[in-house]
């Protein structure tokens, strides 16, 4: 699969080298570096835009500025690619009102688009836009990315004498690599704490998403992010975890 990536600073660039080091070896990645600053109004989408662009599958848009949505039309175009994915780890490069309408101008060259909110939302049949809701997809390029790379999934291994994990496989990483990361500080861990330490792991990685409120959340999309993590973790540790029980002071049976 061919993949042009588009970013414009330390996210994207950070989201590209874990995909670089941990993607399929038949990946072909070519990065184009978006200019930092964009006109309120794109006329002339071509002003801001290379003469051409490598022939690519799938384009990944990390760009951290709404004016990119304006430009991945064109970016499709030139490039012949067939899907899209637009991350919104943050509101502000990229509104809701303005995903749909990438999505809709997309549709209409036949390329389907998906706009994951936050990023790690993403699987290969559907993703996230807010608090119980979803959006279903059909795109095998877009599908075959997700298998390596959206919402974390880690394969835990726990000892049941001890009830510590021996071994964490990361399934699924986050695009970032930060569910990597927390697998490996999770091995040698005990049941009781690797939940709550799985999300302290996440926002130690750090998390790059956005720590304002979202509306379509009623939460920061750093904590959705950071509980879709802890959630894998926890379903996995639950049959190991003691439970204690309190009898209140005075009490006879």
């Amino acid at each position: 699969m061919r993949i042009l990536a588009i970013i414009s600073g330390e996210y994207g660039r950070r989201h590209i080298e874990n995909i670089q080091k941990h993607g399929p070896n038949e990946w072909q990645i070519e990065t184009w570096k978006a200019p930092a600053v964009f006109p309120p109004v794109i006329d002339e989408p071509q002003d801001h835009l290379p003469h051409s662009f490598p022939a690519a599958d799938l384009v990944l848009s990390f760009a951290e500025h709404r004016g990119m949505a304006e430009l991945l039309p064109d970016i499709v175009h030139m490039s012949g690619a067939r899907g899209v994915i637009a991350a919104v780890d943050d509101e502000a490069w990229l509104p809701r009102g303005l995903a749909r309408q990438l999505r809709g101008w997309l549709e209409e060259m036949n390329v389907v688009c998906v706009t994951p909110k936050p990023l790690c939302t993403l699987t290969e049949q559907d993703y996230g836009v807010g608090r119980g809701s979803r959006i279903s997809y059909e795109q095998p390029l877009i599908s075959s990315f997700a298998r390596f790379f959206g919402r974390p999934e880690l394969q835990l291994t726990i000892d049941p004498k001890t009830r510590s994990i021996t071994a964490a496989e990361v399934v699924r990483d986050a695009v970032c690599g930060c569910a990597r990361y927390a697998a490996e500080a999770l091995v040698g861990m005990h049941a009781d704490e690797a939940e709550e330490k799985a999300g302290l792991l996440h926002h130690h990685y750090p998390c790059m998403a956005a720590m304002g409120l979202d509306a379509d959340y009623g939460d920061t999309q750093m904590h959705i992010s950071g509980n879709i993590l802890k959630e894998n973790v926890g379903k996995q540790v639950k049959p190991f975890k003691q439970i204690q029980f309190f009898r209140p002071d005075g009490r006879r049976e």
